[in-house]
């Protein structure tokens, strides 16, 4: 991969508008790419209409905008790729590397995480019953090197951790779209927040039943409240002030450790950019979440990744 053009991205959910923890994830994404000379993408991960006001994807991209984080490509949304997702469901259950689940949680819950109905072993179900599909995982030690983090190793155990794939309501999942988009994008590096990093194995194995390479990894700490909460919708954080980019890419360069001059805040957004990448160090990112300062308490709830 080393000689591959580097492709990057940033994949929101638009539950909410931007939050200061998406930021800093955004802004540590561009910088890595712009770094390296490559592609800065934009998706809307939008897979969960019950989730997401109409409104909340303008208003990411808004916020992108006025903090001088624009897309190399035009952005893409995932509500407009289910035929595809569907296309590969197909596939790999004809491959026998998925399967049809119409186990409940309560029911997987009492069974101590394995299938009741043996669904795995089971290629139907009941006629009419609603059902999930879900992806069958291979017992694993997986072995990978993040770009922040070093070497890890996660174990990964079949029918007990196999992520679905196809909600029963019908609602494509996380664990195959992002994967899916990633490889038809090329993208060569992930950077996203450390509350991801549990399902990197799993991933991994949906990218090599797909014939791909799975993309270099660096996960970086997610920004905390002051209660010591991830920033997300469920935690009530605040949206971001577009009204003052260039003091919340200064707070954010501060929270990725870069140590930006305090008078950076009230300069422009351009001059914020133009010192974070020339003064870029990966290695300075901090290897622990921290707490977001200073956040404005505000009354909006934002998104969560």
């Amino acid at each position: 991969m080393a000689s591959q053009h580097y492709r990057g991205r940033f994949a929101p959910s638009p539950t909410g508008p931007l939050h200061f923890g998406s930021l800093v994830t955004a802004l540590a994404s561009w910088l890595e790419a712009r770094a390296a000379r490559g592609d800065w993408l934009v998706r809307i991960e939008d897979l969960d209409p019950m989730r997401e006001p109409p409104e909340a994807a303008q208003q990411i991209l808004h916020s992108l905008d006025c903090h001088g984080l624009s897309a190399d490509e035009p952005v893409r949304c995932q509500s407009e790729r289910h035929e595809a997702y569907q296309r590969v469901i197909n596939q790999l259950l004809q491959q026998g590397r998925a399967y049809r689940c119409a186990c409940s949680r309560k029911q997987l819950r009492a069974n101590g995480g394995y299938h009741p109905n043996h669904c795995r072993s089971t290629p139907t179900v009941p006629e009419g019953a609603p059902h999930a599909v879900r992806f069958a995982l291979t017992d694993e030690n997986s072995h990978w090197l993040d770009q922040l983090l070093g070497p890890q190793e996660q174990r990964v155990r079949a029918e007990l951790d196999d992520p679905v794939i196809l909600r029963k309501e019908g609602f494509y999942a996380y664990q195959l779209a992002v994967v899916l988009d990633d490889i038809d994008q090329g993208i060569t590096d992930v950077v996203r927040g450390s509350d991801l990093l549990d399902t990197t194995a799993q991933q991994q194995q949906i990218y090599h039943a797909l014939g791909a390479t799975p993309p270099r990894w660096l996960h970086i700490p997610v920004i905390l409240n002051d209660q010591g909460q991830k920033l997300s919708k469920q935690t009530h954080a605040p949206a971001l002030d577009d009204s003052q980019p260039a003091r919340n890419l200064t707070r954010a360069l501060t929270a990725l450790g870069q140590q930006p001059p305090a008078s950076l805040a009230d300069t422009t957004t351009g001059t914020v950019l133009d010192w974070a990448l020339r003064h870029w160090r990966r290695s300075a990112i901090p290897l622990t979440s921290g707490q977001a300062h200073g956040i404005n308490p505000g009354t909006h709830s934002a998104s969560d990744h």
